[in-house]
């Protein structure tokens, strides 16, 4: 198991600016996604300046910035306010607003005009199903669905990964992105369907020096570990 023979690409998800820029110098990270709830939770307050300091800083890989309006109308106002800011924009746009109205109408406009899209929060297959042929017109977009949110319901989400991409192997320009991984391993999960993407947060990818360790020198690291935390403790029986 290593990294270096990965076809997956790895996205880094997250808003800290440190972390973002940390690990832009790491090759296996290959773009960048966040959210505005990321966002929010970093202390944003500026999101313009965020997301172009961002993109000037790291010019050589995707990043997917979000609309947060609910309004058809708004959206796209926002969306292609924020698709303006670089070459490596890809627009996201929720699968539905809040009143579960379909994206399909303005993502096919705005696919068909060469915006780059990423349409995000989705979590079944009949949406993918949907989405995908409004994307026919764009030169490039990702259709991202959240399979960690799938299996947070109890529900085993290869099954839906493994059929979005074979619905998506007929559009060459759009790729599938395995989104809110809760495990390393998905990774490689992700790698063995043929996933082309999956975003990863920053946590996770702390885990990433781990993969090919030993697993009888991890159980050995994981004893010391307890011996010492209790020591440090000072707990008496």
């Amino acid at each position: 198991m290593s990294i270096a023979n990965l076809k997956v690409k790895i996205f880094a998800d997250g808003a800290d600016k440190s972390g973002i820029l940390e690990l832009a110098q790491n090759p296996a990270i290959t773009g960048f996604t966040t959210n505005p709830t990321l966002m929010a939770k970093a202390g944003i307050t500026d999101y313009e300046a965020f997301c172009r300091e961002l993109v000037e800083l790291i010019p050589d890989r995707p990043f997917s910035f979000e609309v947060f309006a609910d309004d058809f109308d708004e959206m796209e106002r926002q969306g292609r306010k924020i698709a303006s800011w670089g070459p490596n924009i890809y627009l996201k746009l929720p699968i539905t607003n809040t009143k579960g109205e379909f994206i399909g109408d303005l993502a096919k406009k705005l696919a068909g005009e060469g915006v780059k899209l990423n349409i995000t929060a989705i979590l079944t297959l009949a949406q993918v199903r949907d989405i995908v042929p409004c994307l026919e017109g764009t030169p490039s977009s990702y259709v991202s669905v959240f399979a960690g949110r799938v299996a947070d319901t109890g529900v085993d989400p290869l099954p839906l990964m493994t059929a979005s991409v074979e619905l998506l192997k007929l559009n060459p320009n759009l790729e599938l992105i395995w989104a809110s991984p809760r495990e390393l391993l998905n990774i490689f999960q992700a790698d063995a369907i043929g996933c082309q993407i999956i975003t990863v947060t920053h946590d996770t990818l702390k885990k990433l020096s781990l993969v090919g360790k030993d697993l009888g020198e991890y159980s050995l690291d994981t004893v010391k570990m307890f011996y010492g935390d209790g020591l440090k403790a000072g707990f008496k029986l």
